[in-house]
């Protein structure tokens, strides 16, 4: 779990299937020690689980992401540079109980990640 070590909520909206989220990086964690000394950037399988992280918020229960149809990289978030990420959610619940997300992390203006998958 990366929240509240990783990164915090510091807002939360969602009504209506949509979730907006606004994520604050601690740009001081031990991770970008390693990823990469002198030049960090927010690794990407961090950025993911801080989407599921913020999807199991939302719906109140922890998930296993199980699938995970589009999955765009589009530009690095160094955390000297700006430490703030925007969620940008929707998701529609199956009877089966499972969860398909499609959203973005978007770091100003520019889109840092573009998802669609599926959480159960």
């Amino acid at each position: 779990m990366l929240q509240d070590d990783f990164f915090t909520i510091t807002t939360l909206q969602a009504d209506n299937n949509t979730v907006h989220a606004v994520l604050e990086i601690n740009a001081a964690h031990r991770i970008f020690e390693g990823h990469f000394p002198g030049q960090p950037v927010v690794p990407g399988v961090c950025m993911m689980q801080m989407v599921k992280e913020v999807m199991e918020k939302v719906i109140g229960r922890t998930t296993r992401l199980v699938k995970a149809d589009h999955l765009k990289f589009l530009s690095m978030v160094n955390p000297r540079e700006n430490t703030t990420i925007t969620a940008q959610l929707k998701y529609v619940q199956a009877c089966n109980g499972d969860i398909q997300v499609t959203g973005s992390l978007l770091n100003n203006t520019a889109t840092c990640l573009k998802f669609s998958g599926v959480l159960v």
